[in-house]
């Protein structure tokens, strides 16, 4: 390793840093060949030449650095190494070139960020299947238990989602709030998500926070995703545990909660009048919001300040 302070580089040592971020070959080969500049060396926050190089995407100097016997073991503050860097943004050549020079497939960022974790957040799905096919382990969190699934679920990612689920992803592994990848995907809106978490049967139920993907789909406003659930057989009738109701009582949700499943009523029979399609698809999801609005409100509020079509159907489906 060169004899450089980690407060102050060299001048050398700076311009080895810079021309492995650009790319610059033919600068390195120079710097290092001349025996001034360790290929090892560090600037003040940890990362060497080897970490740049791979940050950047930069495969031809990542392979230049091995010949000088680079090492893939050097950290930065919060723990990220070359592998690390180059999974975060997605270089499937570079990721390949690492492991093949012993890289570690389970370096962790300082808050336990895998390199499948960060691929999977940036929805990189040739660097997921490879580090999966390197032994990467498909359900290892984040010290606040976010797993890879989690969050690719939150991202959108729907085909990392299936991928990682055919891999033997964990469907109900929750972060430490209690929060899952399908109540994650539902409170976005993500209905590709939801369609591939469905496939393998996930908790439809209340959670360990006191509440359920319904309930976060209801309150995001998206109906598709609301369909989605119900017909999955989501209970519309659940209700949370966030508040305090005397024992016997029915629990009184949050007035968003009650205005955001009659908006979605009506929105819904307002989209089926406008486009003349009254299948009996579209009556199962009215009849489905009606009954969930019919729970969480007073029978004579719901009744009163429904459309008459609305109320007919509530009827047909005996909620009243």
């Amino acid at each position: 390793m060169c004899k450089m302070s980690f407060k102050k580089e060299t001048p050398l040592a700076n311009a080895a840093f810079w021309a492995a971020r650009r790319g610059n070959l033919a600068l390195l080969r120079l710097l290092l060949n001349s025996g001034r500049v360790d290929v090892d060396c560090r600037d003040s926050s940890g990362p060497t030449a080897l970490f740049f190089a791979a940050q950047q995407g930069h495969n031809d100097v990542v392979r230049f650095l091995f010949e000088f016997g680079a090492s893939t073991e050097f950290r930065t503050k919060d723990g990220g190494t070359a592998l690390l860097a180059a999974s975060q943004y997605g270089h499937m050549q570079v990721v390949e070139t690492l492991l093949k020079h012993g890289a570690n497939i389970h370096d962790q960022l300082y808050d336990g960020a895998t390199a499948l974790f960060l691929a999977a957040q940036g929805g990189y799905l040739d660097v997921i299947r490879l580090l999966l096919s390197s032994g990467a382990k498909v359900n290892q969190p984040r010290q606040d238990g976010t797993a890879p699934l989690w969050i690719a679920s939150q991202m959108g990612h729907s085909e990392v989602v299936r991928v990682m689920l055919l891999r033997g992803a964990d469907r109900d592994a929750a972060r430490n709030d209690g929060t899952t990848a399908l109540l994650k995907a539902a409170n976005k809106g993500y209905n590709d998500v939801i369609e591939e978490l469905l496939k393998f049967s996930p908790t439809l139920g209340i959670l360990k926070n006191g509440t359920s993907a319904l309930h976060a789909a209801v309150l995001s406003g998206n109906i598709k995703t609301v369909a989605l659930l119900l017909e999955a057989g989501a209970d519309p009738a659940l209700r949370n545990k966030q508040s305090s109701a005397e024992p016997g009582k029915r629990e009184q949700p949050r007035k968003g909660f009650k205005r955001t499943l009659k908006y979605q009523l009506l929105k819904e029979e307002v989209l089926i009048n406008k486009e003349r399609s009254w299948t009996q698809d579209c009556l199962k999801r009215l009849i489905f919001l009606a009954k969930a609005i019919q729970y969480h409100m007073e029978t004579e509020t719901t009744c009163n300040s429904l459309s008459p079509g609305i109320s007919a159907i509530m009827v047909m489906g005996n909620f009243q």
